[in-house]
Formats: C-alpha cells, structure tokens, sequence
C-alpha cells in the first residue's frame, strides 16, 4: 500500500501539472460518478491527508480517493493509452493526468472533507504541523501501551502516513522488536523520527532511511542481505496478516513474562 509520503508526492505532481488550469476534458470512470463532467472546472490542487487524496475544483468542490494497494495517479504529455482501470481522467491541452484503480472515489463539498478523514490521527506530512500535532500523536500512541508496536505504527488513527516500509525502518531505527510493546518506546521520539523519514521522502524519487547512496533501506525486504549493524541475517515474518523485516539480534523479541 502506498505511503503517507508516494500520496504526498501524488498530490504535488497532479498540482504541478494542472494546477490553476482549466480542464479541458474531465471523466470519471466509476458507477457513482459516470455522468460526472468536469470540463470546464479550474484544477486548484491536489492535498494528501495521511494515505487519502482530495483533489480540488473551482466553486468548492472536490474529489475524494484512496489509491490503497494498487492505485496510483500519473501525468502524460500527450494522450495515453486508456484501459479498463483507468478510474479518472484529467486533461487540459495536452497534458493528461490519468487515475488507474482508484478506491472510495467521491465528490464532495471542498468544506466537507475534513468528514472523511476525522478519524485519522494528526498527518505526519501536514504543513501546519505543531507541537500540539506531535503532543496527540504521541498520546494516541501511548493510549494502549501493551499493544505491539508494529500493530500501533501501522494504525492510522494514531498517526497518519506510515504503512509497512516505515513500519520496519522505525523499530530497526529505535533498536527495538515489532512485537515489543509501545511502552519499549519514547513515543514523541518514535513520532519525531517517523515524521523526519517521510519529511526527507516526500518529494525524493527512490525512497531512502539510510542516508547513504549504497544502501536505500535498513531492513525492508532486505532479507537476502546482512544487517548492517551486526551482519546478522535480516529476517522476513508475518505480523497480523503484514509482512515484517527485522534482524533479530539487533531487535530481539520481547521474552515472555
């Protein structure tokens, strides 16, 4: 599933293609929306909320998606070819922005989309972010602090934006097990860094928590590779139906009482 900081870099690219522009075709390929035209309408901008999309017109409206496992939004300088997953298309000239597998696709007042996402917790990539925002991410964290980190990390209603490369990069980082509890943590400091790994990715065109050009990645899907730590072997185990990379040695499960 994509990450708080590909929906991000989504929105940043449809905006700085169609940004200010008036559409000059506008088609969206969904039972709910087929008689849909949003030619016509000036492209304001697009905005990510966590993993969500909002994509906003002219008289206040705007279009809610959620590119989920297999969605994505791409722009083109001429016509592309269109296929059955195309779920949108954005045009004005000859620039194209083409929506494939879109999810939860609706219009909606613009003033309303605040209803979609109330449930999350405070956006990691907002750009109003505060001391409030870290303050309640990290006291939603910490709500239940017997609960696997892993699982808390992934749980978007505590913070919002990181998915499962983030989820493994975060405990290597911290030194700590995915199935240690939340409590093993300094939570504003596990909120802290989680925000600094998607603030440096946000507009990056490969994803990197290393800093190094030689190796993008600590542990995700590295599990043919060493840990560059100890030179132990990185490991690949499920948690909750999700994958998770760890290296053992490094981040030893917690030991039962």
């Amino acid at each position: 599933m994509p990450e708080g900081d590909t929906v991000y870099a989504t929105a940043h690219r449809l905006t700085e293609a169609l940004g200010g522009v008036t559409l000059t075709f506008g088609e969206l390929r969904h039972p709910r929306l087929s008689t849909v035209d949003l030619a016509g309408r000036v492209f304001d901008r697009a905005v990510s909320v966590g993993k969500h999309l909002f994509l906003r017109f002219d008289e206040g409206l705007s279009l809610h998606c959620h590119l989920r496992l297999d969605g994505s939004w791409r722009v083109y300088e001429r016509r592309p070819p269109i296929n059955h997953r195309v779920r949108a298309i954005l045009a004005s000239g000859s620039r194209y922005a083409v929506g494939t597998l879109l999810h939860d696709m609706a219009l909606l007042p613009t003033a309303d989309e605040q209803k979609l996402v109330a449930h999350l917790g405070p956006d990691l990539l907002d750009p109003d972010w505060s001391d409030d925002s870290l303050k309640e991410a990290a006291r939603r964290l910490t709500a239940d602090p017997d609960r696997e980190l892993g699982q808390a990390l992934l749980d978007q209603t505590l913070m919002a934006g990181v998915g499962n490369v983030y989820k493994s990069e975060l405990c290597f980082l911290l030194g700590v097990s995915p199935w240690a509890p939340v409590s093993a943590v300094d939570a504003e400091k596990t909120v802290l860094l989680a925000r600094k790994l998607l603030l440096f990715n946000a507009l990056r065109p490969v994803r990197n928590t290393t800093g190094s050009s030689r190796r993008d990645l600590w542990v995700y899907a590295q599990n043919r590779r060493n840990c560059p730590r100890c030179g132990g072997r990185i490991r690949l185990e499920g948690q909750d139906a999700r994958v998770t990379y760890y290296c053992p040695r490094c981040q030893p499960r917690p030991t039962a009482s």
